[in-house]
């Protein structure tokens, strides 16, 4: 059984991703420490709040999971897959890890719909990988956000429409993001985060 490490920089729910993954198989330890975060067999990077705040609360635990990222498999959720690209306009101009390339942005301001975009809404499956495996397009999975991510076709693997089209679900190599909550989306959400167990 696979030990999946879950970053811990004071930002997001982690007792409910730590829940998630157990109830789907894996082994589970929250951690800020660098070697152990190293030492994982795959690795989630949580998150929800502002983009800048979410990069200084990480600080210099960038660098080890930018190393990891190569070595094993990495799953950022909600905000921390937005900071998997390179840089966001979340309250002016910020870096972000670089692992895939793209960048964050918000949702444009259209009468009668409301940011930030929250609830459940479907995932348009665009590349039938493994982290999607037994998925159809038009499940239903819960989001909460305000801005969203803009990536080549190439690393989108699922879209989602609300005011525009967004990559709900990102990937290269072994580095994913989904802008959903697979731990607030019940038996679908549970579905990835075994697949990503399978990948570890």
């Amino acid at each position: 059984m696979p030990e999946i490490t879950i970053v811990d920089y004071g930002v997001g729910n982690l007792r409910s991703v730590m829940r998630g993954l157990e109830k789907a198989g894996a082994r589970t330890l929250i951690t800020a420490d660098k070697e152990e975060i190293a030492s994982a067999d795959g690795i989630i990077l949580p998150g929800v709040g502002a983009f800048r705040e979410g990069m200084e609360m990480l600080g210099d635990l960038q660098s080890v999971v930018k190393e990891s990222a190569g070595r094993v498999p990495l799953l950022g959720i909600c905000l921390g897959m937005q900071m998997l690209m390179e840089w966001s306009e979340e309250r002016g101009i910020h870096h972000g890890l670089g692992l895939i390339p793209g960048i964050v942005t918000r949702f444009p301001v259209c009468p009668g719909w409301k940011v930030p975009h929250m609830g459940w809404n479907t995932l348009r499956i665009e590349q039938p990988i493994s982290l999607l495996a037994g998925l159809h397009s038009q499940e239903y999975v819960y989001f909460d956000h305000s801005y969203y991510v803009s990536t080549l076709t190439e690393w989108s693997l699922a879209k989602t429409e609300y005011l525009c089209t967004f990559s709900s679900c990102i990937g290269k190599e072994d580095v994913y993001g989904v802008q959903f909550h697979p731990e607030k989306s019940g038996t679908i959400g549970l579905g990835i985060l075994k697949n990503f167990i399978d990948l570890c």
